[in-house]
């Protein structure tokens, strides 16, 4: 049975492997069949604005024009752009296959280096770490000099009900800003890990407490850890990434869903994209329950999550919330 962490690793590789076709040929657009004329004619022209809600510099191989490059031929008009800071020694050495050397993580710098040069087309993001003395005054500083929008990705191998980092996510609803957050969990659920893995943020359990003491602070949740939980038997899961698996019964993601109204999902990456194509008549009926609360994001170069949306057929009002309504009510343009 293929382990959690090769798991991770394999899509990672497969990742990376994709980065380094497009920069020997270019972007490769997936393109759903409705759409192919619209292609041909230069551009893909979505039926609704999309808004991608998870993208970050330097990411996969794509500096600035890249990114701009792509998000014209996929149609979408406007990015949040995201940083991730973090000690180096909680940074997976994975991560060295899909990020740029020459940093740690995807320092704010980066993020401001590309949104100076198309001011247009993105909206700021940036973290800092909760432990830090001065997190709060970094926070401040970075919305009133940079005029960041959001908080995210907030990835750090800290439990997210520790007290540092409710006293920051509280101090984000002050500000405004949603906070983006990506869970990867230990294997086994309930056990003691065999060997040392990269967790970052615990399990769903601990973002309940901040959920609950936090109400005004609206959050994102992204990655293994937390798209997982849509599924009751995610404590049995031993893959992080559980493809074509279908949903058993009502997970705690959905769950908190209707317990919190502050949690919303970030529908992107290989999580993302997993949790919704592994079980279609589930997606349907959870997109469409749930469709005041669902972000559409790529954290990836592919279209592979519009077209699947496409093909649900949703209907046209949910379509639209889920690829730019939402994003706007949270983070107006």
């Amino acid at each position: 049975m293929t382990s959690p962490i090769l798991g991770r690793r394999r899509w990672l590789k497969a990742v990376s492997g994709g980065a380094a076709a497009w920069i020997a040929r270019g972007p490769v657009i997936l393109m759903s069949s409705q759409d192919q004329e619209n292609r041909q004619q230069g551009t893909r022209k979505p039926r609704h604005r999309v808004i991608d809600v998870h993208c970050h510099p330097r990411w996969i191989g794509h500096n600035g024009a890249r990114i701009i490059e792509n998000m014209n031929a996929a149609g979408i008009d406007r990015a949040w752009l995201l940083s991730w800071e973090l000690p180096e020694r909680e940074m997976s050495p994975d991560y060295y296959s899909t990020l740029d050397p020459t940093g740690i993580g995807i320092p704010f710098w980066q993020v401001i280096e590309v949104a100076e040069r198309y001011p247009d087309r993105f909206i700021l993001g940036t973290t800092v770490d909760p432990r830090d003395p001065q997190a709060h005054a970094r926070v401040k500083s970075a919305v009133d000099i940079h005029h960041v929008r959001v908080f995210g990705e907030f990835k750090l191998r800290l439990r997210y009900d520790d007290p540092d980092a409710l006293r920051l996510f509280h101090y984000c609803g002050e500000l405004g800003l949603p906070v983006t957050f990506h869970l990867d969990v230990t294997f086994p659920r309930q056990g003691v890990p065999s060997s040392r893995q990269w967790w970052y943020g615990g399990g769903i359990e601990n973002i309940e407490t901040a959920l609950r003491l936090c109400p005004k602070t609206q959050f994102l949740g992204h990655a293994p850890g937390f798209w997982r939980e849509v599924s009751a038997d995610a404590d049995q899961e031993p893959l992080a990434y559980p493809a074509g698996k279908p949903i058993v019964g009502r997970g705690r993601l959905l769950q908190f869903l209707d317990k919190y109204p502050n949690l919303n999902c970030d529908l992107s990456a290989g999580s993302g994209y997993t949790a919704l194509s592994r079980d279609l008549e589930f997606t349907r009926k959870f997109l469409v329950d749930y469709q005041d609360r669902m972000f559409f994001g790529r954290d990836e170069f592919s279209n592979r999550l519009y077209d699947l949306l496409v093909s649900l057929d949703l209907p046209e009002a949910v379509l639209a919330k889920i690829l730019s309504g939402n994003a706007q009510r949270l983070v107006p343009l």
